[in-house]
Parts: structure tokens; C-alpha cells; sequence
């Protein structure tokens, strides 16, 4: 088949370093133009990356090339303003996670896909991490198999640490100012510490959940938030608890991410290495207990040494070509967004509480 016409709008630190170098090596992809806003950073990268043309903005882009997918690395607190305009050339478009910074932004932009006829990827990487892949076929076969009894409990456990495990060593720099930029509006009915808050947290946390929705398999709600920010606890729509541990302790040269996701007779341990890790995959192991004085069994797969950002990248290609859905849509990303407000709303109640 014909190679995936990728057009790049940004190339800062993620967009060179998390995505631009994994899709300039893809097979199935060419990256065929970048858009970036300064100029010698543009060219510097575009040599680099063996990318043919180089325009001043993403309107430039777009009105002479014909792309078959746009990747958009830029902060998410303005994806209000620019993902409406790139959704508009009816293509789909890959930015990171968040949605946005705030819930009314996100309804717009899920608006403007739905406008455009077209669909929006949002980066939750984790989603395609191998290990990721391999526990939730697992979770699905144990699910309707019921060889280990119902799903019980999901925990995932995710402290401060190196995120970048040297993945910025060839970043290309620039002393170029940025032009001025315009931003999205905060959430209306939030204070200013109210919108520091949700945006720190969504910020940090919304990789975790939205992994807990992955690996439930199903939408929750946030049913307590413990007030010095440590934990939150859910209950899925079919009644399975959860939790999500934040930054319980810390780490300086490591990455500690855990899931864990409980069976009445066994379980799945996943671990994920640092967004930023180079051709390391996740680790898991399946944990079962046949009960009855039979001895238990544990299975830990031998995965390939293929990194999250980059099997992104190429789930991101298949779903161009029609191979496979999507990840994580803008439509499920948007739910993120909700459950973080559930979250906020419930930990500002329960410091005040306190007070």
C-alpha cells in the first residue's frame, strides 16, 4: 500500500522526541511537510528529519498539501484554538492527552470532529504499549471465560519520577522567541485556584485515568477523593472498585507505574516504563490460582522491543487506513476530562471539610 502522508504542526520537545522520530522511521509513513512557528527550528528539524517542506504555520500547510493525517504536539491548553481549524481540512488529527484544558473546550472540539465528518486521536500511549495490549486481551478472555471468577478491583499506582529517561538527549534547540499565542478560556465556574488545580491535575494524571477506564473495560465515577491528594477511589458501572494512588512516594532515576487488576482467583500485574523510553516495552504477568490444592500458575510473555510512543504511531497509521479504530478517540478523552472534575469537585469538598 501507499505510504501514510503524515503533516506535523509543531515540533517542539514532544513533537520532535515523542512523536516526529517515531513516525520518520515508520515504513508505512512520510512525513511530508511540518508546520512550526519558528523558523530556524523548523529547518533544523525538517534536515534532521529528512522532511521535504517547511511552512510558517498550519494554515500554510494545509492549503498546499494534501496530507492524510495531521499530528498536532501542542500544549493542551490550546487545542481550543488550533484543532477546530485542522479538523476543518477533513483529516484526522492526533493530538497529546488532554483533550483540552477544560470540559466546554473539549464538547467544542468533539463538536468540530463530529462537524468535519472526520475523527480525533488523542495520545494515552499507554493504550499501546505492548504489555497494555497483551493484559487487556487477557482481561477480555478471563472476563468471558470466568476461569478466575469476577473482575474485582483495579489499582494503578503512579509516582513522581524520570518521565523523560534521557529521551530529550537529541532534542534541537532554538533561542527563537515564540510569537504571541492565543489560549483557551479556563473552566467558567472555576476560581483561579480552581482552574491551577484541575489543569495541574489533569496535567499529571490523566494517562492514569484514563488507563483505568481502559482496563475496567468500562465508564466510572469518582466516589471519593482523600484530602491530601494521595488517592482517589471509583466504582465502575458494574460495581468493580478501583483506585488510583498518586505520587504516594517519589523517585529521581526511575519509573515506578503500576496496575494492578484483581480476579477473585488470580491477577494481572502491568508495569510501564517511562513515556519517553526508547525500544523498552511494558512488563506483565498473569497470576492464576486453580484452587482445589492445585498449584498456581504464573505466566510472564516475552514482548517486542517496541516502545508505547512509537506502536502509537503506527496504531495511529492503521487507523488512517482503515485497519483498526483508534485507541482513544476525542469522544472517550472528553470522559477524562468529566471524571477529573468529579475528582476536583470532591477533594476541594473534602479539604474543606478539614479546615
Amino acid at each position: 500500500m501507499e505510504k501514510v502522508r503524515i503533516g506535523f504542526v509543531g515540533v517542539g520537545g514532544m513533537g520532535q522526541c515523542a512523536h516526529l522520530r517515531n513516525y520518520a522511521t515508520l515504513p508505512e509513513c512520510q512525513v511530508v511537510a511540518l508546520a512550526e512557528v519558528r523558523p530556524e527550528l523548523a529547518a533544523r528539524v525538517a534536515a534532521k528529519y529528512g522532511v521535504p517542506r517547511v511552512y510558517a504555520n498550519h494554515e500554510e500547510l494545509l492549503a498546499a498539501e494534501e496530507v492524510d493525517g495531521l499530528v498536532a504536539s501542542q500544549p493542551f491548553t490550546r487545542h481550543g484554538v488550533l484543532v477546530p481549524e485542522l479538523l476543518a481540512a477533513g483529516r484526522p488529527v492526533f493530538t497529546e492527552k488532554p483533550i483540552s484544558g477544560s470540559i466546554a473546550v473539549g464538547e467544542r472540539i468533539v463538536a468540530a470532529t463530529a462537524a468535519a465528518g472526520t475523527w480525533h486521536m488523542v495520545g494515552y500511549h499507554k493504550r499501546s504499549d505492548p504489555a497494555t495490549v497483551w493484559a487487556k486481551e487477557r482481561i477480555a478472555e478471563l472476563t468471558a471465560s470466568g476461569e478466575l471468577g469476577p473482575l474485582r478491583y483495579v489499582r494503578i499506582t503512579m509516582p513522581a519520577g524520570d518521565w523523560i529517561a534521557a529521551g530529550f538527549t537529541d532534542l534541537l534547540h532554538s533561542s527563537e522567541p515564540l510569537p504571541p499565542l492565543t489560549w483557551d478560556a479556563p473552566e467558567p465556574d472555576l476560581d483561579e485556584q480552581g482552574n491551577k488545580d484541575y489543569i495541574s491535575f489533569v496535567n499529571y494524571y490523566i494517562h492514569q485515568v484514563n488507563l483505568l477506564r481502559h482496563l475496567l473495560g468500562e465508564p466510572y465515577r469518582v466516589t471519593y477523593a482523600e484530602p491530601s491528594g494521595v488517592l482517589l477511589a471509583v466504582q465502575s458501572a458494574s460495581g468493580v472498585a478501583g483506585v488510583i494512588e498518586m505520587t504516594p512516594y517519589q523517585t529521581t532515576v526511575d519509573w515506578q507505574e503500576t496496575a494492578l487488576i484483581a480476579f477473585e482467583k488470580g491477577w494481572l500485574q502491568l508495569t510501564l516504563p517511562a513515556p519517553l523510553a526508547s525500544n523498552r516495552p511494558g512488563q506483565v504477568e498473569l497470576y492464576r490460582d486453580p484452587g482445589g490444592g492445585r498449584t498456581p500458575e504464573r505466566i510472564t510473555p516475552t514482548l517486542p522491543w517496541v516502545h508505547a510512543m512509537r506502536a502509537q504511531a503506527a496504531n495511529f497509521c492503521r487507523a488512517i487506513r482503515g485497519e483498526a479504530p483508534p485507541p482513544c478517540d476525542g469522544r472517550e478523552a472528553l470522559e477524562d476530562l468529566r471524571v477529573a472534575r468529579q475528582y476536583l469537585d470532591l477533594a476541594r469538598a473534602a479539604k474543606g471539610a478539614g479546615a
